[in-house]
């Protein structure tokens, strides 16, 4: 049970007022007797006369009167029941303050122990969240990143499979053309050029025969001539070489996909 405030007070009170008492009634009593001292009678001396040359020699000194007690060597009083019972409730009093001062200093701590934990674990919390909204950023990039790469892909695959089919295509072109007129017209067209540039040596003979391998850039500028199998001696064949570089740029194709670098040509100029 918790003594109240008031209670401590009139306890502390009534203390003084029984200490305050009894000191008066030590003070009053140690007065009157002093008093009672002072107003007692002296009771009569019986005495005998004797001469004074008879006790000369005689005299010796009258012991001196013991001391009366003095109330103050008496000591302090033993205390009464009420004082003892008054004490016990102010120790009683001052042990519960303590008490209750240690059990509120207990509290508070353990409210800022209490307090801090809840702060430490507030703080966790939001860098949990922290991190998993991280991580869950990262996986959205990655997974963002991982959808572009695949687009990319997508794209490029079908960008090539756009090519090739280009390819086959002009490739199934040049196949056609070439198999064609137009490429019977392109290689009449070489023949014709490399004959009129054909200065006719002495020594050829009518009904010359020549294979002529030709290599030439885009632009149709010769590049190598070699004579093949040939019906003519050198100096023909050495005229005919001579042509080649001379009709350099051979004519163009009538279609790009026509072209070739190599070209076997028959030279016949009769």
């Amino acid at each position: 049970m918790v003594q109240r405030a008031s209670d401590r007070w009139i306890s502390i009170a009534l203390s003084l007022l029984l200490h305050g008492a009894l000191l008066a009634a030590l003070v009053y009593g140690w007065w009157m007797f002093r008093e009672q001292r002072r107003a007692a009678p002296t009771p009569p001396i019986a005495a005998t006369v004797v001469d004074a040359r008879t006790l000369k020699g005689l005299e010796q000194p009258a012991p001196k009167p013991a001391a009366a007690p003095q109330p103050e060597d008496m000591g302090p009083p033993p205390p009464t029941p009420e004082e003892r019972t008054a004490r016990e409730q102010a120790e009683q009093a001052q042990h519960q303050a303590q008490e209750q001062k240690a059990a509120e200093e207990r509290a508070a701590e353990e409210k800022a122990a209490a307090e801090k934990a809840a702060e430490k674990a507030a703080a966790d919390k939001a860098a949990a969240e922290k991190a998993a909204a991280a991580r869950a950023a990262a996986e959205k990039a990655a997974a963002k990143a991982a959808a572009e790469r695949a687009r990319q892909e997508e794209q490029d695959r079908r960008e090539r499979e756009a090519d090739l089919q280009r390819s086959l295509a002009a490739e199934e072109h040049a196949d056609v053309a070439r198999n064609g007129a137009a490429l019977a017209t392109w290689q009449s067209m070489i023949q014709a050029k490399i004959t009129h540039a054909w200065l006719r040596p002495p020594t050829a003979k009518a009904g010359i025969n020549c294979i002529l391998n030709v290599t030439q850039v885009p632009g149709g500028e010769v590049t190598q001539v070699s004579i093949g199998a040939c019906n003519g001696d050198q100096a023909v064949r050495d005229s005919i070489e001579a042509a080649v570089y001379r009709a350099s740029p051979l004519p163009p194709p009538p279609d790009p996909a026509l072209f070739q670098r190599s070209l076997e040509i028959t030279f016949k100029p009769d």
